[in-house]
């Protein structure tokens, strides 16, 4: 049975149609979303969302964080920026990973909460690079 799957960004609903799965970068680890699955929300690091028919993924999206609400019948993903695996730039993103290093390396150690935002950030960064790579 497919799943209702919503994915909107700040500005807008960027997908709305019905998947036989979805997998998401939930900050845990990787999250397979089929119809049934138990009701969560679940925060999401930078990563790739894949969307499958079948066995066969027919799309993928590089996801810079937010999160995803999941019941046993939808999926929504609130995702803080979301571009097709196509349109990731190369440049965009070595840019972002100089920045997120730079702002990393300069992160007050001693600093917890800033440490691991820029960690998420440094991460975020080279999710966007595989995500270049990868088209």
């Amino acid at each position: 049975m497919p799943v209702p799957l919503e994915i909107v960004s700040p500005e807008k609903l960027l997908l709305s149609r019905e998947v036989e799965m979805v997998v998401i970068p939930a900050y845990e680890g990787e999250l397979g979303v089929l119809e049934g699955h138990s009701p969560m929300i679940v925060l999401l690091r930078g990563g790739m969302i894949r969307l499958y028919q079948g066995t066969e993924v027919t799309d993928r999206m590089f996801v810079a964080g937010g999160f995803a609400e999941i019941t046993p019948k939808r999926c929504t993903v609130l995702a803080d920026e979301v571009i097709p695996v196509g349109e990731v730039s190369r440049a965009v993103a070595d840019e972002r990973l100089r920045e997120a290093q730079a702002a990393y390396d300069a992160a007050d150690k001693m600093d917890m909460v800033a440490v691991d935002a820029a960690m998420d950030r440094l991460q975020s960064a080279r999710a966007m690079l595989e995500a270049a790579d990868a088209a």
